[in-house]
């Protein structure tokens, strides 16, 4: 068991919380040392001893970002956030991470959510409510220009609006299947359709609704 942190280290660590819950992140060393009026030096030195007693976790020996840790040595729900950006509309031939024409931003769990470069989507329309994916719901969707059978992607047809699908790759021919019985399963020669993501969740409303 890990002795109890110093008083001078309860009270670096009583304002790293103070700040993560005030801006979403750890402060620089630099603004550390000028707020608590101390040297670089000093904190060094308070970030080793609350790391080496399992309070606090940097990214390798000399990484910048500090992470608060919860008793079970997981990263604090304080600082398990990423902002997501929602996307407007998907241009043919553009990378997504070149394109501007972004709707705003959705906040995700990052411990849950941790692929890079990730991107969000709003659904239109009724065509995959068979697995909870409803009109107005923002898709998670990790970037990829490729899927295997099964897998729900989001997907450019003719260079047109992006749709949401499970994709099929048939002999000769692409197969974009829905999730509700009204709407037929359609096919497209393997030049009309561009993949451009595959959804790894759903948000819905002010929360995380599943992962999928």
């Amino acid at each position: 068991m890990q002795p109890d942190p110093t008083p001078k280290q309860q009270q670096f660590l009583r304002y790293l919380e103070k700040e993560v819950a005030r801006t979403g992140k750890s402060p620089s060393l630099r603004k550390a040392a000028a707020q608590m009026g101390v040297s670089h030096t000093a904190v060094s030195q308070l970030i080793k001893g609350l790391e080496e007693k399992g309070l606090i976790r940097r990214d390798g020996r000399y990484g910048r970002a500090i992470y608060l840790l919860n008793r079970f040595q997981e990263t604090a729900g304080a600082m398990r956030w990423r902002e997501v950006p929602i996307i407007g509309r998907i241009a043919a031939g553009l990378p997504l991470y070149a394109q501007q024409e972004w709707g705003g931003t959705v906040v995700v769990d990052a411990a849950v959510f941790r692929h890079a470069n990730l991107f969000a989507l709003t659904v239109k329309g009724d065509s995959m409510n068979g697995v909870g994916i409803l009109a107005g719901d923002l898709v998670i969707c990790e970037p990829r220009q490729y899927a295997e059978n099964g897998q729900i992607i989001v997907a450019l047809v003719h260079q047109e609006e992006a749709t949401v699908k499970r994709f099929f790759l048939g002999k000769d021919h692409i197969e974009l299947r829905p999730e509700n019985p009204s709407y037929k399963p359609m096919r497209y020669p393997f030049n009309a359709v561009l993949i451009q993501g595959r959804v790894i969740g759903v948000h819905r409303g002010p929360e995380v609704a599943e992962k999928l």
